[in-house]
Formats: structure tokens, sequence, C-alpha cells
């Protein structure tokens, strides 16, 4: 499956070539012995570098696997299989170099949160005669912290995802306006060209601009990754300097980001972990549109970013569900649970929701996705969008004809809209004095006057498509057509 793809290791190749006209072959970087491996994660487990630490210990046990006769990876993904199938088999030296290893790594997933899951390594330490006060006691801690609730002494983090024109960034603004008390900051990401959603976000009583920062032209969970974790840190350092401590981070990713690598992130980085934790992830589920972009063939090696969001969400709002029958909406929810089938699911339309549904939740479980993706905290990621999809964005001075426009916008959609996933844009009208809001998903669209142009504000006209098989020059063309 996707999910099960996602994120696996990359094997290192270290085969010699040769030296173009000599016969000496050009020696290539050994691969760390295993030995080497579990002295690099204890020395990244005294750092408290824990994803340092989970990339070397996981290393060193898969090397070391191979030596004991570990073929299907259960030394790692299985401990207590790998102690009941290979425990008889095992040398003195060779049980106490695994015990060991369990220990460190169940040291390890404890710093990064996995509680349930280091219980399990402390287990298979003391299953391989590392029985001691100090291995039970680790054991039963992480058991306890399992159970019980988490603390949140880190700045909790809402990731918003779901597929393009789902409604998050609706959401994302009724988050903001709500009577909360809570001072929060915002990532905003988009995939387009030309920046919308910085338009159409309203900030609330608490959310002021340096509070809002905007990604355009890449995605969070590959591309523009770097600037996520720069802008994380820029946000906590801010509202440490100015005496102004954040309650929460709210990321809004593009309609095409796979959360995974976005939620890695937290675990990634060493400030962004002391400083930040998940609370949770929350995706906007089109009731119309999903199982179409839940079904839609990719091509090989590409992965179904609508499928990953429904697989790695902590909470769903099923939107838009006035645009669909009872009947639609029961299966839309099966195929939801095909995916993740105990997911808490909120029908809702134009993404109205109780805040107590999707802020301070403490849903996000690293051990509830160690088991669904043994190779989450893999640190060679690979992530490929689908080359088909692009955006075309549009910046120009000026006003467009309202009519021209709504027949031209009314032929595109109706001859491409099937290929044209989204649409959005912030237009100047003649004759209007408001900015006029036009968005559309697919074929389904709709526009509004909304806030009024500022006194000599440069009347300008912002449009973004986001498709698959984009033709630009017919695009850029044919709104160019609709200009006064």
């Amino acid at each position: 499956s996707s999910i099960n793809c996602l994120l696996q290791r990359r094997p290192r190749e270290c085969l010699p070539a040769p030296c173009s006209g000599h016969t000496q072959w050009q020696a290539m970087e050994a691969e760390p012995t295993w030995d080497a491996q579990l002295a690099s994660a204890a020395e990244a487990l005294k750092e408290s570098k824990f994803f340092d630490g989970v990339q070397f210990i996981n290393s060193c046990m898969e090397a070391y696997g191979k030596l004991v006769g570990d073929e299907d990876g259960k030394l790692i993904k299985d401990p207590t299989a790998f102690v009941a199938d290979h425990s008889g088999k095992l040398s003195a030296d060779q049980k106490a170099q695994l015990t060991k290893m369990y220990e460190v790594r169940g040291d390890i997933i404890t710093g990064l949160g996995a509680h349930k899951r280091a219980a399990a390594d402390f287990a298979a330490a003391q299953a391989l005669g590392g029985a001691s006060d100090g291995l039970a006691a680790k054991q039963k801690s992480a058991e306890e912290a399992a159970k019980g609730p988490k603390k949140l002494d880190k700045i909790p983090v809402t990731v918003i995802t779901g597929f393009l024109g789902a409604g998050k960034t609706t959401l994302l603004n009724r988050i903001l306006k709500e009577n909360h008390g809570k001072r929060i900051a915002v990532i905003e990401n988009e995939f387009g060209e030309v920046g919308i959603d910085d338009s159409l976000i309203e900030a609330g009583p608490l959310t002021t601009e340096e509070n809002i920062v905007e990604m355009n032209n890449g995605c969070i969970c590959c591309t523009v990754r770097g600037d996520l974790i720069m802008g994380l840190k820029k946000m906590v350092k801010n509202a440490q300097k100015n005496n102004k401590p954040l309650d929460a981070v709210i990321i809004e990713t593009t309609g095409l980001a796979d959360p995974a690598p976005v939620a890695q992130t937290f675990f990634a980085d060493d400030f962004v972990q002391q400083k930040l934790c998940l609370d949770g992830i929350l995706t906007v589920a089109d009731a119309k549109h999903l199982i179409m972009h839940l079904d839609e063939e990719k091509p090989e090696g590409v992965e179904n970013e609508a499928v990953e969001q429904v697989a790695f969400a902590d909470r769903i709002l099923l939107n838009k569900c006035d645009l669909v029958s009872e009947a639609d909406l029961d299966e839309v929810e099966r195929r939801i649970r095909m995916i993740n089938e105990g997911v808490q699911i909120k029908r809702c339309k134009y993404s109205e929701v109780d805040m107590d549904f999707i802020l301070g939740i403490k849903a996000f479980s690293l051990d509830k996705i160690l088991e669904m993706d043994d190779g989450f905290l893999s640190d060679s990621a690979e992530h490929q969008h689908d080359e088909r999809v692009s955006s075309v964005g549009i910046n120009i001075k000026g006003e467009v004809d309202q009519q021209k426009l709504n027949d031209w916008i009314g032929w595109l959609l109706k001859e491409k809209g099937i290929d044209i996933f989204r649409t959005k844009g912030v237009l100047a009208v003649k004759g209007m004095p408001q900015k006029f809001v036009f968005q559309a998903v697919h074929m389904a669209f709709s526009g509004a006057p909304q806030r009024d142009w500022a006194a000599g504000e440069e009347r300008v006209c912002k449009l973004t498509f986001i498709g698959k098989n984009l033709d630009r020059e017919e695009l850029v063309g044919g709104f160019n057509k609709c200009l006064v």
C-alpha cells in the first residue's frame, strides 16, 4: 500500500566504480559497522538528539539482524515476535548485544514520545536475559506514560490538511475568529505560484500579521520543508523575545501535501522537537469529490495524496455535506474507514465545527503512526508529486469585465473542470468597490464581493489554477480577454 512504501529506507549504493583509463577502483565510503552505529546511537541519546539516534540504532539493528538470521525484519518491527522466534538460537554474547540495543532504542523512542513502542523494546531487552531493576522500572514507566494523559509543556501544533478545495482556509478563519482567548500563530502553505490565501485569511484578535507566515510555490512536505522549520523557529523565538507566549500553532498545508513528512518535522529537528508538539492532524474532506480523488490512478512511484491525508488523520471533518445525499455521505464514511478505521469523523458544512473537536485534543500518537508505518522515522524520505499536476498563476494590474469573466470561467470549467482541481482568485471588477473573491473546485464555483479596496490601493487581479495537464498559454490568454 502507499502507506507501507512511504518513507522506506533506501539502500545505500556502495559498489566501487572503475576509474576512467585505469585499472584501479575508486574506493567508496564503507558502510559503518553495527557496533559503530550502536556507539553513535548511544552518543546521540546522551545529547538528546533522538531523531538522529533513531537513524543510528535502526541501522545498527538492521545490520545485526542479518548476522543472527532475522530475514523478515522482526528485530525492529516486532520485538516480541523476534524474541519468541530467535531467543533459543542466540548465543550469550548475541543476547547481551541485543539487550544493549533494545535498551538504547527504548530510551531514544521514549525521548520522541512513543511510549508504547519503548515498552516493547524494554520488555525484549529483559526477555533476552537483561532483566534488572533498571530495565523493569523503564518498562513500567513507559507503560504508564502510554496509558496516562499527555503532558503539554510544549506549544501544541495543529496541522490542517485535505485535498484542494475541501475547506481548509474556511476552517482556519473560523478558528482564528473564535472567542477562545488563545494567541495562535499560523503557517500558510500554498502550492500555487501566486499567493491567494493570504488575502483570504482573517486574523483574529490575538493573531497579528507578524504571527502569520506564508510559504508559496512549493509544498512543505518536500520542496519548502526547510522553510517550515525556519518559520517555526522564528515564531517561537519572536514570541519569547516579545514576551508574548504562543498558545498554539496552526499549519495549513497545500491540498497536494502528504501529511507524513510534515508530521516527521516535529521529530527530525532538535529545536522544534524540544519546543513544539503535534496536537493533531485534521483532515478536511470534500464529501462531493473525495471518492473521485481516492480512486484516482497515479503514475508508478507517485502516492495518492488524498489517501495519505485520510490515513494520517486524527480527526476528519466531512465537509460540504449539504451538496450530497445521506446515502452518499454513508458511502464516503465507509470509504474513509477502509483507510483509517478508528478515526473520529464529524459531518459539517462550511467547515462549521466545535473547537473542542479540533483544538487541544492531544490526539496525535507516534505509537499509532509507527504501527501503521514503521518507516515513519526514517530520514531517507522520498516524496514525489504527480508531475502532471502544476499551477498557473496570474497577477496583473487592471480590472475585468464581469460578464466576460463569467462567460469564460463558465466555459472553462465546463470543458476542463475535471482536470482543474482548484481555482481561486481575488479580482478587481469594473464598477465594483469591493474585492471579488472567486473560488472553484472542479466544476462547482462561487464568487462574491468581500472587503472594499482601500483608498489609493492599486486594483490588481490575482488568480491561481491548480490541476492536471494545464495549458498555461490558454489560461493566461483566456483571462486577458476578460480585462477591460
